[in-house]
């Protein structure tokens, strides 16, 4: 080695003689080994992630939440490595006598994590002790000894070999189409084995996607359509498994995008329940289980606002809404009242990071300056008692929208669902509520009208008119769903239809996932444009399906979005800039 290898300006010359000095790399944390006081990762780890085109940073144990939380939020994806045992006790369960090697350093830190980052949405590789980390971090079990759990009567295969780490030992079988089939375009992988702990139950956000001969899970994935992996063997060692490296890298790199997307657009839901659950005393400033959305899901999603409404529901013949409202209030108006109140309450508490927005500019500084937005609406005209003023005094509440009905007809107009064809369309004081909600720069919002209301509504409007929670009746033919003669003329008249999320609305035997709310996105697209769509959820009023499922899980809407090749400009669109351009016409025309 001559002199010239120690020039340490030559290496820097080399990187500053072009600009710019790198391209962008997706970051992928890897969790370490502890032993003897020493943090520790085989090179094969990181190593393997250089090689896939990452860059690999080493997360060390630590319970700190700070420390944690703040490593997750500047990486990419997460690698969970392998190492000693995983305690029982974490899992709900006593030692075996065959434990051994556990690492007591690494279990609460490395489960922490792997939550923190569920949460976040991150892609997530586990290997060996990292599958089990996995698995017990989402709700599954683990056999703390293959052999002993297993029993006699079966055929056990060497799951601790001998052989050198780069030597397959044995095999599995990959159950069909499963990510690890697409990765390795295969039925079937050689392996290697160095575990006698292994995964017992992958629990409900798991499903198993491998098997060794003797039954025992080799790997799992998401049931969520996530990036989620877990395999037993030691890919890393294996020259030939370089493409489950490929693949968590690729997926890093697509999550980056996303965030990158979700820092420059505004990420708008038009339509949330959540005032629903206020009876139930929910805090929107913790992380409430009863809750699709509250303050720490929006942040995990990067969901910069939604819309809340105060819900109404429609009494039935014989019933006085105050006998059915949730709060004890004199009537409706009153009762939305009260639930304005209690956001601006809840608002009020966080003020730092949360805000009150009623039009696009003030989304906009919002998220300037850094705070989620709350917008407010209505769910049910019933909310006017009768007199049209009322559009006034909600106009001047900050109120964006009010959705004419529910289920059932009201006053304003006949519903989709429930309806006695009371008015056959829009009433007389329909057509002027419509009216004067275009006078205060309120839009209107077709959700639950029947059809008839809804064509009479689009005649009376002088301004677009939106439907802010609806899917496509071609998709799942429910009488909620717009037709598509209803979609054409909704976009031919300037306004939007937003995909929801209820799950009966999105798939006709229940059981939607992320996939089958594409399917309205692209057939809504087909119909009226990409100018005309967007997401309302419905999140807190039944809203939810398996793969967006809370405000947490709102980054995996961009992820397909990115999947299905849409540039950020039509995620821009979509996202709420549809919505946005719609809201500035109306509000323009009132000013």
């Amino acid at each position: 080695m001559g002199k010239g290898d120690y020039d340490l300006q030559s290496a820097l010359q080399e990187i500053y003689s072009d600009y710019p000095e790198t391209t962008g790399r997706p970051v992928i944390a890897i969790t370490g080994n502890y032993d003897d006081g020493s943090l520790k990762l085989l090179d094969r780890y990181y190593k393997s992630i250089v090689e896939a085109g990452g860059v690999p940073v080493v997360i060390p144990p630590v319970t700190d939440k700070d420390i944690i939380i703040n490593t997750l939020d500047n990486v990419d994806a997460l690698l969970l490595s392998g190492g000693g045992d995983i305690n029982p006790l974490w899992v709900g369960e006593e030692p075996s006598p065959r434990l051994h090697s556990i690492n007591k350093e690494r279990d609460e830190a490395e489960l922490l994590t792997a939550v923190l980052a569920y949460n976040r949405q991150l892609p997530i590789l586990g290997i060996c002790r990292g599958i089990q980390t996995l698995v017990a971090a989402l709700g599954g079990t683990l056999l703390q000894d293959i052999e002993e759990s297993m029993g006699s009567h079966f055929k056990l295969i060497k799951h601790s070999q001998d052989a050198d780490r780069d030597e397959c030992t044995h095999t599995v079988k990959i159950e069909p189409d499963t990510l690890l089939s697409h990765i390795f375009g295969s039925d079937h992988l050689t392996v290697n084995s160095f575990h006698h702990q292994a995964v017992k139950e992958p629990g409900e956000r798991l499903r198993i996607c491998a098997l060794a001969p003797d039954g025992t899970i080799e790997a799992v994935e998401s049931t969520e359509h996530k990036p989620l992996l877990g395999v037993q063997w030691h890919p890393e060692w294996l020259t030939q498994h370089l493409p489950l490296f490929n693949w968590l890298v690729q997926e890093a790199a697509l999550f980056r995008k996303a965030k990158e997307i979700h820092s420059k657009v505004i990420t708008l839901d038009t339509h949330c329940d959540t005032p629903m659950f206020f009876p139930q005393g929910v805090d929107f400033t913790t992380r409430d289980s009863r809750i699709k959305v509250d303050l720490h899901k929006m942040t995990d999603g990067r969901q910069d606002a939604t819309t809340m409404v105060a819900y109404l529901p429609q009494p039935k013949k014989g019933e006085t809404f105050k006998s059915i409202a949730p709060f004890p209030v004199e009537g409706p108006k009153a009762y939305a009242d009260l639930i304005f109140d209690k956001i601006e309450a809840m608002v009020g508490k966080k003020n730092d990071y949360l805000a009150i927005a009623s039009t696009p500019e003030e989304l906009a500084e919002n998220k300037r300056r850094g705070k989620k937005s709350i917008m407010l609406g209505i769910e049910n005209g019933l909310a006017l008692e009768g007199n049209v003023d009322n559009v006034d005094y909600f106009a001047k509440r900050g109120v964006v929208y009010i959705t004419l009905c529910h289920n059932g007809d009201n006053d304003i107009c006949d519903s989709a669902r429930r309806s006695e064809n009371t008015h056959g369309g829009v009433s007389d004081f329909g057509a002027k509520v419509i009216a004067r909600m275009n006078d205060k720069g309120v839009m209107v919002d077709l959700s639950h009208a029947g059809e008839k209301s809804f064509y009479d509504a689009i005649e009376i409007s002088k301004c677009p008119i939106v439907c802010s929670h609806s899917n496509c009746k071609a998709v799942c033919d429910h009488e909620r769903n717009l037709t598509d003669d209803q979609l054409r003329a909704l976009a031919k008249a300037g306004g939007v239809a937003h995909i929801t999320l209820y799950d009966g609305f999105v798939k006709k035997d229940g059981g939607a996932t992320i996939l089958d709310a594409m399917q309205h996105l692209y057939h809504a697209i087909d119909i009226m444009g990409i100018e005309h769509v967007g997401l309302g959820t419905d999140f807190d009023g039944d809203g939810g399906i398996i793969g967006i499922n809370d405000s947490s899980e709102v980054i995996n809407f961009t992820r397909q979005l990115l999947l299905r090749r849409f540039n950020e400009e039509e995620i821009a669109m979509i996202w709420g800039g549809n919505w946005l351009r719609l809201m500035k016409k109306v509000q323009d025309f009132f000013h």
